[in-house]
Parts: C-alpha cells; sequence; structure tokens
C-alpha cells in the first residue's frame, strides 16, 4: 500500500490535484480520505459553542483515530470512516465503510502538522497557492456550498484561517517531498506524481 499526503491551506486546490491523479488510476486500486472526516466529535457542545470553535487548528483534529485508521488500512482491515457535517459544525450518526486499496490519499489542510501522521506518508505533497485566490476559492466554496454569508466567511479567515495557516499551516511546507505551484492547473507536476505512483504500483 502506497499511502500519500496532500496537504496546502484551504482553498489551494487541494481538492483538484487530488482528482487529476485519481482520474489516471484504475478505480479500484485508488481510496481518498479527508481530514475534514476526522474533526473531533462535538456533540456534548450546543450549536453556537461549536460554531466558535477553531477548525483551523491542529487540536481540532482527531489525529489519534486518523491514524488508528491508517494503521488498520495498512493491515488490509476496513475502516469506518467518520462522516462530518459542516452545516452543524459535528460528526454526523454515520460512518463510510472504507476498505484499504494500493493507493491510500489523505488530503487536508493539517495534516502535514502531526508528526506520527507524517511518518505513515510514504509522499508527502504540499499545494501551494497565492493567499488572495485561496481567499476568492473559500468565499465562492463556503457560500454556495456551506450555507456560509460573506460577512461570516471573511471574519473567519481574518481571524482563524489567515493566522492558522501563518502558524501551522505554511510551515508545513518543509516536510513536503514535492511542493506544486497551483495558481493554475499544473499538469506536469500532476503527471510527475502520477508516474511515482505506477512505478510503486508495479
Amino acid at each position: 500500500m502506497l499511502i500519500i499526503g496532500i496537504a496546502g491551506g484551504t482553498g489551494c486546490g487541494k481538492t483538484t490535484v487530488v482528482n487529476q491523479i485519481v482520474n489516471e488510476l484504475p478505480e479500484n486500486e485508488v481510496c481518498v480520505i479527508s481530514q475534514d472526516s476526522y474533526y473531533k466529535d462535538t456533540s456534548h457542545l450546543s450549536y453556537d459553542e461549536r460554531v466558535q470553535i477553531n477548525f483551523d487548528h491542529p487540536q481540532s483534529i482527531d489525529f489519534d483515530l486518523l491514524g488508528e485508521h491508517l494503521s488498520a488500512l495498512r493491515k488490509g482491515e476496513t475502516i469506518a470512516q467518520p462522516v462530518y457535517s459542516f452545516v452543524e459544525h459535528n460528526r454526523t450518526s454515520e460512518t463510510v465503510s472504507t476498505k484499504p486499496s494500493k493507493v491510500m490519499i489523505v488530503e487536508g489542510i493539517l495534516i502535514l502538522t502531526n508528526p506520527k501522521i507524517r511518518d505513515m506518508f510514504d509522499i508527502k505533497i504540499y499545494v501551494h497557492t497565492d493567499s488572495d485566490e485561496r481567499l476568492i476559492r473559500r468565499l465562492k466554496r463556503d457560500i454556495a456550498e456551506r450555507g456560509r454569508d460573506m460577512e461570516e466567511v471573511l471574519d473567519r479567515y481574518q481571524n482563524t484561517l489567515k493566522p492558522m495557516h501563518q502558524q501551522f499551516i505554511d510551515p508545513t511546507k518543509e516536510y513536503a517531498d514535492l511542493i506544486i505551484p497551483n495558481n493554475t492547473y499544473n499538469n506536469v507536476a500532476v503527471d510527475i506524481v502520477r508516474t511515482i505512483i505506477k512505478e510503486r504500483l508495479v
């Protein structure tokens, strides 16, 4: 099994890079796990309290569970991956049965901040995008897909996203085996990643 970690700031285009890689691989040989599924369970808090959580801080992620799941997958075991609701700011009662694949891609803004998780990755990738471009993408996504309004998105960006990016996320570039500039589609970098994967799968 090949486990690939793909990190980068919010709105950097991680999902686009992941999709470009996945689209060229056989469907039954690759599986994607999102860090977002592993936000800590906050059922003990009220909705108003959950809204105040800093979801861009490493402490918001259940890295212990993610580590257990990656270890289980590497052993050939099936896991029950949590399902997270961005509307409720909490895990749902549902899970997704996830089977091991030859290639496991783990994507998320904070996945390279945790040494234990970082050491489980065979390949570490950081997607780098200009901060203005990331903000624009975040605005469009959160308003269209997550029911946020512009003021809420901008307030969260200014008070949590930007400082957390500078403190925790951007420094993880130093751990990356490959940094992909992604202000536009970077087909060359993605082709390199696909080539590495195909060589490992032989």
